[in-house]
């Protein structure tokens, strides 16, 4: 766990400091622009002769594109840890432009000093080149010093090291590879020159070792040398900028913290119970009367549902949490705010997206009578008919037997490897701590259970849906059997509304079936069908409709729209929809597999 408590001024100087707080920005820009400009003119041809002169141009005023796709991944990564403030990524620029300037003026004092030479050699366009370029990269030498503080963004212990092993280790490889492939196929290359050029092009083309060199292999030798180099690159600036870590783990004390501080609060936000989960660590503001729950998963500091506590302290809270977030160089992002929650965040500087909206049924009004509720009605009549019955209970009243049965059963009923949920599940059930729990149960006519709802607490006089599992054999209707049996004994339970399940992109869903619907909400409605086929996103939405629940908009805040690629990716991992294994869960798996196919062909 990350301390907290401590004022941290580099953090501070995020939003600072005049002109020096927007270097990051123009630098990273400025590198993605060349890094895009380096991959087009080495995977295109013709562009890449076509661009020649651009090319002298921009690397006489300010550095080396050079058509490499080793050399482009490279700028393309800088370019991002810049954006994110990484210490790590400013002292590679600064070497970069260091060197440039240590090259650039070896090349005007030999011109200075051997002027007989240069005219001999024809080199005055070369010295010219370099002229420029050494005031050019001294002022950002200069520039980059001015906006040091702006660079705060630690990186892990031993990275630089373990990323120049890395680079090294498969340079090698590509330099091994391109000096086999130059000795088969060298084209005009003399035989004296093979090592020299592979090397040149190993390193990506920004040394050069020989200006006189004449000849070259074919083209595809240097995509594949290119290509290695790529890798090589995209692994050791991984490794040396990947963000750092964060403990996801709520503390005993933490915990205490926040389960206080929703006793007080706790009905604002029917997501606030899920800040207990253990997984999630969490920030308070200084005065301690709000706090924002998050972890950080693939780079993004993920933040869910709304903060904890007196809205009046939300806004220190963010802060302190946003301010956690650049420290490190994490993306800020928070998953599934209240439209309240959603404009403190804006207020913070985030950006904020409707995702979609929460189902609450409020117990007044719910009923089954009526031609709209005729859907559920019959489910619950056939399912009652088939004779399931119903109980409902809070945790607490559960016997430590019974808790290992329901909790073995719903392991065994889940239809996924691992829990799923970041934002509105809790991934734990039987836990002496969440005695105001509700378990629904459905058992069938036999007495066997069939199905189970379990529900957190939301604050005094609500319920939240936490987990939905039944027998992949039971009767279709229960989950409607249960959740109306759930309403009936509402008013026992002191129950006066119930959050079910989130409806993503609901209003398009609904919107784009009307009559009258325009054509772009009809295509978007098309394209959420579509994909439906996987993510069960209009399904979702239908299983919620049916039970004419009040809709509550919920939203996604999010730092920067260049970073919504990432805070999606981030959120899918989180959400438990997307896995990304580890190697030694890639070779379980395949040990798995292959006892597998050995008791199959013994089988045979």
């Amino acid at each position: 766990m990350t301390d907290h408590g401590r004022t941290d001024a580099a953090a501070q100087a995020h939003g600072g400091d005049g002109l020096r707080a927007v270097v990051p920005r123009v630098m990273s820009v400025g590198i993605a622009v060349a890094a895009v400009y380096s991959a087009v003119i080495a995977l295109i041809a013709p562009v890449r002769h076509l661009l020649k002169p651009v090319t002298g141009l921009i690397e006489m005023a300010v550095f080396p594109v050079e058509p490499n796709l080793g050399y482009a991944v490279f700028l393309g990564i800088l370019a991002g840890a810049l954006a994110r403030h990484k210490r790590a990524a400013y002292w590679v620029l600064v070497a970069f432009f260091a060197l440039l300037v240590l090259g650039n003026l070896a090349i005007v004092l030999s011109s200075s000093l051997m002027p007989d030479l240069v005219e001999e050699y024809a080199l005055m366009g070369q010295v010219v080149a370099a002229e420029v370029n050494l005031v050019v990269s001294a002022g950002v030498l200069g520039v980059l010093a001015a906006a040091q503080g702006q660079f705060f963004a630690p990186m892990r212990r031993a990275s630089f090291r373990k990323a120049l092993l890395t680079l090294a280790s498969l340079l090698a490889v590509s330099f091994g590879v391109g000096y086999a492939l130059v000795s088969l196929f060298p084209g005009t290359l003399k035989r004296g020159d093979h090592a020299a050029w592979v090397l040149e092009r190993a390193l990506g083309g920004v040394v050069t070792l020989d200006f006189y060199r004449n000849g070259h292999p074919p083209f595809w030798v240097n995509s594949v040398i290119g290509l290695l180099s790529a890798v090589a690159a995209l692994a050791a600036v991984t490794v040396l900028f990947r963000s750092q870590r964060a403990r996801a783990e709520l503390p005993p004390d933490s915990e205490k913290r926040v389960r206080e501080l929703l006793a007080a609060y706790g009905s604002r936000d029917s997501l606030g119970y899920f800040a207990t989960r253990r997984d999630r660590a969490v920030i308070f503001s200084p005065s301690g009367k709000a706090a924002v729950s998050y972890r950080v998963v693939a780079g993004v500091c993920l933040a869910g549902g709304d903060p904890i506590g007196d809205v009046e302290a939300w806004g220190p809270a963010i802060k302190a949490w946003m301010d956690e977030a650049r420290r490190y160089g994490w993306a800020p992002a928070a998953i599934g705010p209240s439209e309240t929650a959603a404009l403190a965040y804006a207020r913070a500087g985030l950006r904020v997206l409707e995702l979609g909206d929460e189902a609450v049924i409020e117990v007044a009004e719910f009923g089954l009578a009526g031609r709209e509720m005729r859907g559920v009605r019959q489910a619950v009549n056939r399912v009652t008919r088939a004779g399931f019955t119903l109980r409902v209970r809070r945790h607490a009243e559960l016997s430590p037997e019974e808790v290992r049965q329901i909790t073995d059963r719903a392991a065994a009923w889940r239809d996924t490897e691992t829990e799923r949920g970041f934002s509105m599940a809790l991934s734990r059930l039987g836990d002496p701590d969440d005695g105001d729990c509700v378990l629904v149960e459905a058992t069938d006519a036999a007495g066997e259970p069939a199905a189970m709802l379990s529900f957190v607490p939301w604050g005094d006089d609500g319920l939240s849906l936490d987990l939905m599992r039944r027998d992949r054999h039971a009767d279709n209707g229960l989950m409607e059997f249960m959740v109306a049996g759930l309403v009936a004994e509402a008013t026992a339970l002191g129950v006066k509304r119930v959050s079910l399940n989130f409806a993503m992109f609901r209003s398009v869903f609904e919107g784009g079936a009307r009559l009258g619907a325009g054509p772009v909400l009809r295509l978007w409605r098309c394209t959420l069908v579509f994909f439906s086929r996987w993510w069960q996103l209009e399904s979702l939405y239908r299983a919620n409709a049916k039970y004419r629940p009040r809709w509550v908009p919920r939203f996604l805040a999010y730092d920067d729209t260049r970073t919504l690629p990432k805070v999606g990716l981030a959120s899918a991992i989180a959400e438990g929809f997307l896995t990304v294994p580890s190697l030694l869960t890639l070779l379980r798996r395949g040990e798995r597999a292959l006892r597998g196919r050995a008791r199959h062909n013994e089988g045979h």
